[in-house]
């Protein structure tokens, strides 16, 4: 999988601080292979999940009472309006029908500000 680069870094600093509490559980460790865990390994319980979801909205002041998955059509829009073709995008999200990642894009008011600028420069130069 791709990521942003400057993601990377983040990463890393997480996967070392996993790799230190993978060696504090000792055998408690339950290895599921996952990314985000408890500090055993077990996975997070979905309500936890959700109340820090909702933590993270708060704190970056997001006013909509929005699901963690709307931030999946989120980010589709965002690639569409960098320009990133669908295609691309379905990848991203893999899914395996176009159809399901034209459901997840939004046309936006950059989008469409975007497409009149276009269309005037097409029509007028």
């Amino acid at each position: 999988m791709i990521i942003p680069s400057r993601s990377s870094p983040l990463l890393k600093l997480h996967q070392h601080a996993q790799q230190a509490e993978r060696g504090s559980a000792g055998e408690r460790w339950q290895d599921y292979d996952l990314v985000w865990c408890h500090e055993d390994g077990r996975p997070i319980d979905a309500g936890q999940d959700w109340d820090e979801w909702k933590e993270l909205l708060r704190l970056a002041e997001v006013e909509k009472d929005a699901r963690v998955h709307d931030a999946r059509h989120t980010a589709a829009t965002l690639l569409i309006e960098q320009g990133v073709d669908i295609s691309v995008v379905q990848e991203i999200l893999g899914h395996s029908q176009l159809t399901t990642t034209k459901r997840y894009t939004h046309i936006t008011a950059t989008l469409s500000t975007e497409a009149a600028a276009r269309m005037g420069r097409a029509l007028w130069g």
